[in-house]
């Protein structure tokens, strides 16, 4: 696995051997980056469920100023502050070892990305939605990679339903929050 471009294009990243963890493909991560390409420089980004951390890893070597990544598997968070240290990206980052919907009950607001990858078949996804909404700036994108056949709601709070993508086994629906709009 491989950062796909920006500051650390090329560089190797390291993953958790076990079952347990499922890392994005290259196919997934490229299109997930394809959709939210233009929303990435200077913007907070959250890796939940983070694994390697190969996703907020991938946002900051694209420019994103600042990601915190949360697992709640103590294996999982040391490869991830490996892979962290190895891009150069510790002022950057922050890794948390915690529960990734423990951590949405009392994370701070101000999000922009937020990437949520949870075990599938446990209904994750849809408590991580309800709990993030609270903590998104205006414009705020939400990429959920998740089973292909899960089908999310139209919307949770102000996301709402962007698209839905499908690669083989895996789905994307990603959910915006929409700008308000200004009266001149």
């Amino acid at each position: 696995m491989r950062v796909i471009t920006g500051s650390c294009r090329g560089k190797k990243l390291k993953t958790l051997e076990s079952l347990d963890t499922r890392p994005t493909t290259d196919m997934v991560k490229e299109a997930a980056f394809s959709i939210i390409q233009f929303d990435v420089p200077a913007s907070s980004v959250l890796d939940l469920f983070a694994g390697s951390g190969q996703m907020g890893i991938e946002a900051l070597s694209r420019g994103a100023s600042h990601c915190v990544f949360v697992d709640s598997n103590p294996e999982a968070v040391a490869i991830v502050k490996d892979n962290v240290d190895s891009c150069g990206f510790n002022k950057e980052s922050r890794v948390l070892c915690m529960d990734s919907l423990e951590y949405l009950k009392v994370a701070k607001a101000g999000l922009d990305i937020v990437f949520i990858d949870p075990p599938y078949r446990m209904g994750i996804v849809e408590k991580a939605l309800e709990l993030v909404e609270s903590k998104l700036n205006e414009g705020a994108i939400i990429v959920c990679e998740h089973e292909k056949e899960l089908e999310l709601g139209e919307s949770y709070g102000r996301l709402k339903l962007h698209k839905r993508y499908k690669y083989g086994k895996t789905a994307l629906t990603v959910y915006k929050i929409p700008m308000k709009e200004v009266d001149y």
